[in-house]
């Protein structure tokens, strides 16, 4: 297998064009390629500068997710601690867990950020909402998002071989008005919900008695109860938390 390593946008939309099998850290396609064989060629995004950024408003995709740290907000840096083990999380990438992954330990984390996607295609780059990466699977270059006031997430401890565990992301943001918005994002099993509502009190009880019956109403109870409790230390944390 021959890999390529762009280092410009015009240098990877080459390697697409010429049929190059984008990869990230390969942590979760090399136990298949072993079993039904290699690519000719691959391409990997680690030295392209626009996959590599990490700030406070972005995160590029080939970046490794024990690289994802206080730069970046609360939620997204505690996600990325927890996926996997230390020994995936040196090899993993952001691109790799949300396209590649069907667990996509990330996805809530970036959706209450209200994230938008920065994708490769082999026409050119643009700018593509997370359904649409999560459903077509485009080659990531990089999320970008507006900072929030606070963050949080909380990955509930699970079984060796069973479901996904219950993964629960909160944010709230500055909603252009002098008011404020929380996003709840839940990772149930394999599926992901996620809402916003309008919040008028520090420890968001309007907004989630509003989300409570909107795409959350199966929500378990207990797993509802994580949600509040995330959302306790939100207000614990105050607006200066990340």
């Amino acid at each position: 297998m021959h890999l390529r390593l762009p280092v410009s946008v015009s240098e990877a939309l080459e390697c697409l064009a010429d049929g190059a099998t984008p990869i990230g850290g390969a942590t979760l396609v090399w136990a298949v390629w072993q079993r039904d064989g290699f690519p000719d060629c691959a391409m990997s995004l680690r030295e392209l500068p626009e996959a590599n950024v990490v700030g406070r408003e972005a995160l590029g995709a080939a970046v490794v997710l024990n690289q994802v740290d206080d730069r970046v907000p609360d939620v997204l840096r505690l996600a990325a601690g927890a996926v996997g083990t230390g020994a995936v999380r040196r090899t993993a990438t952001v691109g790799g867990n949300l396209v590649g992954s069907t667990l996509r330990c990330l996805l809530p984390a970036a959706l209450v950020l209200d994230a938008r996607a920065t994708v490769l295609e082999t026409d050119g780059v643009r700018e593509a909402d997370l359904a649409e990466v999560v459903a077509k699977r485009p080659v990531l270059l990089s999320l970008q998002w507006r900072e929030p006031l606070a963050s949080t997430y909380r990955k509930m401890p699970g079984d060796a071989g069973g479901p996904p565990p219950l993964a629960v992301a909160l944010a709230s943001h500055a909603d252009g008005g002098g008011g404020t918005r929380l996003r709840v994002a839940v990772r149930d099993g394999y599926d992901v919900l996620s809402g916003s509502a309008a919040s008028a009190t520090d420890d968001h009880a309007d907004a989630l008695r509003e989300l409570r019956g909107t795409v959350f109403d199966d929500l378990p109870t207990d797993a509802w109860e994580v949600v509040g409790r995330q959302a306790e230390s939100l207000r614990a944390d105050g607006p200066a938390a990340r």
